[in-house]
């Protein structure tokens, strides 16, 4: 099985050393391919920097690896970067994407804005499934206590056969005795901080952010791990949704057309 890790916030985290060693020592096939500089907040997007019509790309290893393993440094967002290896730009596709150990943690409904969870739900529309990992600190003291969460993560998602689903978890920063568990748990309402738009002068507005005191619904991602759960979240990329009571009416041309009989019924799905 072939495995993509990748990752927000850039090739010199040591979150991607994590997940490699996971990966090795389970016997998957891995190559690493994570932004050349920090993309936080890229979300699903899917922008790179090219020359000469190119994607920039070069080869890095992250901190702390020393398995000789295919590791690069791409000038794109994470979620290009796994829109790249579906097509084969790293290789074979992968089977597999891991993305984190990320910086900070993810819950609420500001996954949305993620690229941590952008990568793998990249991934789902190629048929590919995936996990986001995040440790809940700006500056992560505890690198290895999310390890056997992610091995059960990764067991349950293999196990599943699912190939459009990401599995979002977050795991304290704390050593990893005082985890009080893992817990399957909701997106809470909120995300970790809140914005504030102030209209500095003509023209020009400045947007401030502040932690967020309320966390959302009890037993919410948010809420479980700030009392010190790690947690794992079901999540899915964008489906439709079928309302018959959206509304549709015939254009100019198919009402001219004599083809047509005047009319056609909407076609029902």
């Amino acid at each position: 099985m072939r495995v993509l890790i990748t990752n927000d916030d850039g090739i010199d985290s040591p979150g991607l050393t994590v997940l490699a060693r996971i990966a090795l020592a389970r016997g998957l096939d891995v190559v690493i391919a994570a932004p050349a500089r920090e993309s936080s907040g890229a979300s699903a997007s899917i922008t790179g920097a090219e020359a000469d019509g190119r994607l920039m790309v070069t080869e890095r290893k992250p901190p702390g690896l020393e398995a000789d393993v295919a590791s690069f440094g791409v000038r794109a967002t994470p979620g290009l970067i796994t829109f790249v290896a579906a097509y084969g730009g790293f290789g074979e596709k992968p089977d597999l994407v891991l993305s984190g150990v990320n910086r900070g943690q993810n819950t609420g409904h500001a996954v949305l804005h993620s690229g941590t969870v952008g990568a793998p739900l990249t991934g789902t529309t190629h048929d590919i499934p995936g996990i986001a990992v995040s440790l809940a600190s700006a500056d992560p003291q505890h690198w290895d206590t999310p390890v056997p969460y992610v091995e059960t993560a990764l067991d349950w998602l293999l196990a599943s056969g699912l190939r459009d689903r990401v599995v979002n978890l977050n795991v304290p920063d704390v050593p990893p005795g005082e985890v009080r568990g893992l817990r399957q748990a909701p997106l809470a309402a909120v995300g970790v901080v809140q914005g504030m738009v102030h209209e500095v002068d003509e023209g020009h507005l400045q947007l401030t952010y502040s932690d967020v005191a309320e966390r959302g619904d009890s037993g919410s991602d948010a809420v479980l791990l700030a009392a010190g759960f790690a947690t794992l979240t079901l999540l899915r990329a964008p489906v439709f949704d079928l309302d018959p009571s959206l509304p549709g009416h015939d254009g100019p041309a198919v009402a001219a057309s004599p083809a047509s009989g005047g009319s056609v019924a909407p076609s029902e799905a």
